[in-house]
């Protein structure tokens, strides 16, 4: 339970940066981008409004007669009498038999340069604007179309007629000055904006370090509670995290005490009980198929009472070192097996927690290295790792060994206690119900290294 609280902390805070992150790297570009082509539009409208004006300065100066442009030597705009200054005008008709646009009249800036295909034609009274290629070079082009009327004689000479003479006048402007202002806002823009998600990232990463400290200091002391190296939660938190914490601790404590209370009744049954089945099997003369039927009687109130004992259901905060349980047996065991002498080796890893009971765990170990000891020759290997998170426990011993239709059956339920093979006995009954009790694996097989049975455990 602790754990997946542990873990429900982890990705919240996970998702917490990531959301953060996100955040800045996704908003600061859009922003960006939205400055850009803002800028972007705003270049374009003030170039259409200078070309716009460069064109009203042509039409003040162009004059028709007689059907005929006729324009100045000299323009006002210099830019308009330099050979390949950048801005440049054009004049337009359109041939009337063919459709066909001619140029009629270039500003002397346009010498040396290829007249472009296409050049926009809108309708009288309306102007266009657009990017062209000239030479291979961009530039931009805006066009106005205007009608002038000329007055001529009817063929009687009595009347005048008024002819309409259709023009378009054509202003076009090298893009590099204003693509230049792009490329500087460019340069600024994305500059300016890596440097302040830098700053953000530092910031935001800063706060959210601060801001979940408390949530860091919860995680860890779960985890203490977890190993069995703390029994509440101790630390002042926030009163949102603070109620938690004390639910936390409510819960804690009443399944402490009533975990108490469930051993002391048990323990007072299992006296209770044990008394008059001792005052029984005293009687002398008592048959021997009786005194047989209450020892079984007895061996089944201990089986059970441990089953029942077992704080598997309930002590899913507690956390207990392997190393510390196993140091005992180690020691303890070869003392009592000396004919042969057994040598157990012990290699356990650091941070091996037992998430249960230590009376539990002693209860199994205990039991699985006593029958290693019974079966082995001289040698018993016991190997304790964590991999994925999972307690793995392995018991090897050099003796012969669990035979193949064993290996099937020995684990399954409702196979007596006293079917195992010499050596197993009872214990094993127990190592079974314990093992299930915390949801674990137990089986068994062929050990690789010493020949013997090989006893894999493993928890969650």
């Amino acid at each position: 339970m602790l754990s997946k609280l542990s873990n429900l902390i982890n990705s919240l805070k996970a998702r917490l940066m990531i959301s953060a992150l996100l955040l800045i790297l996704i908003l600061l570009p859009l922003i960006g981008f939205t400055l850009n082509d803002a800028f972007k539009q705003q270049i374009s409208t003030s170039a259409q409004n200078e070309l716009k004006a460069y064109l009203y300065s042509i039409l003040a100066v162009t004059e028709v007669d007689n059907g005929q442009l006729m324009m100045p030597e000299a323009l006002a705009e210099n830019q308009f009498n330099v050979i390949q200054s950048g801005l440049f005008a054009l004049i337009s008709t359109q041939s009337r038999h063919n459709k066909k646009t001619n140029v009629t009249w270039q500003s002397n800036s346009f010498l040396g340069l290829d007249l472009p295909d296409n050049l926009p034609r809108p309708k009288i009274g309306q102007s266009q604007f657009k990017e062209i290629e000239i030479d291979g070079n961009p530039y931009i082009i805006y066009s106005y179309s205007a009608s002038f009327e000329r007055k001529i004689l009817s063929s009687d000479g009595l009347s005048v007629e008024n002819i309409a003479f259709p023009l378009t006048v054509h202003i076009i402007k090298d893009q590099h000055d204003y693509q230049k202002q792009i490329d500087q806002l460019n340069q600024h823009l994305w500059s300016w904006l890596v440097i302040l998600m830098v700053f953000l990232l530092v910031v935001q990463l800063a706060w959210l370090l601060w801001t979940l400290k408390p949530l860091t200091q919860f995680k860890q002391e779960l985890n203490e509670i977890e190993q069995g190296k703390a029994m509440q939660i101790q630390a002042k938190y926030p009163n949102e995290l603070q109620a938690v914490a004390k639910q936390l601790n409510t819960l804690l404590n009443t399944e402490q005490r009533q975990r108490k209370r469930y051993r002391n009744a048990l323990a007072d049954l299992a006296h209770s009980l044990k008394t008059p089945l001792a005052v029984i099997q005293s009687q002398k003369d008592l048959s021997k198929s009786s005194f047989d039927q209450t020892n079984i009687i007895s061996r089944i109130i201990s089986h059970q009472l441990k089953r029942a004992q077992t704080a598997a259901g309930a002590s899913w905060h507690l956390g207990i070192d392997v190393i510390k349980v196993s140091d005992k047996l180690v020691r303890t065991l070869p003392k009592i097996y000396r004919e042969p002498q057994i040598e157990i080796v012990s290699n356990i890893a650091e941070q091996s927690i037992f998430k249960g009971d230590e009376a539990d765990l002693t209860e199994i170990l205990g039991n699985l290295l006593d029958n290693a000891c019974k079966a082995a020759k001289a040698q018993v290997h016991l190997t304790v790792y964590m991999e994925s998170g999972k307690l793995n426990i392995q018991i090897e011993d050099d003796g012969p060994g669990v035979s193949p239709e064993l290996e099937n059956e020995i684990f399954k339920r409702g196979i007596r206690a006293d079917s195992y093979q010499q050596g197993h006995g009872i214990g094993l009954a127990i190592v079974r119900d314990l093992v299930d009790s915390y949801q674990g694996q137990l089986s068994v097989s062929r050990s690789e290294s010493l020949g013997g049975a090989k006893f894999n455990l493993i928890f969650n």
